[in-house]
């Protein structure tokens, strides 16, 4: 976030949502669900799976040391709706309005990180959007205070005039995107079904 991309507008919010490995279990499995995104007001729309093997990634053990990634295909999960959960590789199409304005885009995951004390995945436009650029979103259950955290990270370009003219614009939607996220995966809010 130091060293945002060209003409991009970097964000960060990290807000504690509780203690536990239940709530972290609980706030993953939604995370991995899509549920930021439906909770946004966002409808997802045509999610297909990487075509072919994705890469796995690198995890790590207690100590930092690199674990290979895994040479077999993990199990594909379904939501109760049947929608595929978060895999790299993976693009959607999300649909909606943030504040009265058009959030309509393609989307790739571009990574997915699910370690015993975070999970995390992180999501490129791929083109219909009215800005460029990434979001990661990121659940961490900290050893040293059993606190569980919710991180969203963003960096945006407009690609219309519009919002090129009035950089205050992404912003403003940048704001209301973060607080749908961060009342999705809470349990201080009540998450739409």
């Amino acid at each position: 976030m130091h060293y945002p991309p060209e003409r991009s507008t970097p964000a960060e919010e990290s807000w504690r949502i509780g203690s536990g490995e239940e709530r972290f279990h609980t706030a993953s499995d939604a995370l991995l669900s899509w549920t930021a995104q439906k909770a946004a007001g966002l409808t997802l729309e045509d999610v297909r799976p990487a075509s072919g093997p994705s890469y796995a990634g690198v995890s790590f053990d207690a100590e930092g040391k690199p674990i290979s990634p895994s040479k077999r295909e993990a199990e594909q999960r379904f939501d109760a709706d049947g929608t595929p959960y978060v895999g790299p590789g993976m693009t959607i199409h999300v649909r909606g309005r943030v504040g009265g304005m058009k959030a309509d885009a393609e989307l790739r995951v571009i990574s997915v990180t699910e370690e015993a004390r975070r999970v995390g995945f992180t999501l490129g436009t791929v083109g219909g959007s009215v800005v460029s650029g990434e979001e990661s979103f990121d659940l961490e259950w900290r050893e040293d205070s059993d606190e569980v955290w919710f991180t969203v990270r963003a960096f945006d370009r407009p690609t219309r005039i519009l919002y090129r003219m009035l950089p205050g614009l992404t912003r403003r939607r940048r704001r209301q995107l973060f607080a749908r996220y961060l009342r999705a995966i809470s349990p201080l809010y009540v998450t739409p079904v």
